[in-house]
């Protein structure tokens, strides 16, 4: 997917906000729904193409009174994490009168490393703000939309022929920084207080990778960012090393003390199937994340 797809992408999104938040929200506060409703369509994209097994394997496990039953679930889900409600977003729309308790149950059914993505963006404090502009049906119909695709899967039409790319790791990053942009210049904020532009970081990992090129050899290494911010950096710095070798297994660590692109890089490790216990919250001078680390 090129530029002027993400660009594409980003402007759909952004036409979200414009066309149903107007009235309810300022748009200085258009981040505080877009940003997490992107967050989750990604999600419950990827999640949809197994969610019937998800949901017979959590019935059996329930009747033979599991109780620990993570390990069985994201496996059955392709990922680690997932959801256990009845609902996606396109069978949220088949109610519209309960949208907001089935929304609800919805965002509860998700795994606990999906809640605390959830509770950082602070999604349930606005759902009432929702309900009373009436905006919650329309807000998730259009992030339901067939004119845009967050999943890295591509869509395809009857035929199987390609409708829409997917959406890579690096290309959402891109989509979010756009829309931290756009957001901040309505805010007068500098983008640079969220994350690195693309440009400067892809110069970094050059810089940083360049000398010691001949040194990465088969293994596993460690990438580490102590002011991860979405987490452009890493997913860079491990695509770059992964073209030096890609025999080689890097593990992603991250400290971000913004809630907001905390949660937004969270997302992007466990969709990247990365442990999300090794990106931290918090401030990384006055609680280093991962001091038990040598």
């Amino acid at each position: 997917m090129n530029h002027t797809q993400h660009k594409a992408i980003v402007n759909f999104i952004w036409s979200i906000a414009d066309d149903v938040l107007r009235d309810v929200y300022t748009r200085g506060k258009y981040r505080d729904i877009i940003l997490p409703f992107t967050v989750l369509r990604r999600l419950d994209a990827i999640l949809e193409p197994s969610k019937d097994k998800v949901l017979e394997m959590h019935q059996k496990l329930n009747e033979m009174k599991i109780d620990n039953q993570a390990p069985q679930l994201s496996r059955t889900s392709g990922y680690v994490f997932y959801n256990t409600s009845n609902y996606t977003f396109k069978k949220l729309l088949n109610e519209p009168s309960n949208i907001r308790q089935n929304l609800e149950v919805y965002l509860d059914g998700f795994s606990i490393n999906v809640q605390d993505i959830i509770s950082k963006f602070k999604l349930r404090n606005q759902l009432e703000t929702l309900e009373e502009g009436d905006i919650t049906f329309a807000l998730i119909e259009k992030f339901c939309s067939s004119d845009i695709n967050v999943s890295p899967e591509p869509t395809t039409d009857k035929d199987g022929n390609t409708v829409l790319d997917g959406l890579s790791n690096l290309g959402m990053g891109y989509v979010f920084e756009e829309l931290i942009r756009k957001f901040n210049e309505e805010n007068n904020e500098e983008a640079g207080e969220h994350f690195t532009p693309r440009e400067i970081i892809q110069l970094m990992t050059h810089l940083i990778f360049e000398p010691v090129k001949g040194k990465i050899k088969d293994g596993t290494y460690l990438i580490y960012d102590p002011a991860c911010g979405s987490g452009g950096m890493l997913t860079e710095a491990e695509h770059f090393a992964k073209q030096i070798n890609p025999k080689a297994t890097f593990h992603l660590y991250g400290q971000e003390v913004n809630p907001e692109t905390y949660a937004i890089c969270k997302a992007d490790m466990l969709i990247k199937d990365e442990d999300p216990e090794k990106i931290a919250y918090g401030s990384t001078l006055s609680k280093d994340g991962f001091s038990n680390i040598q």
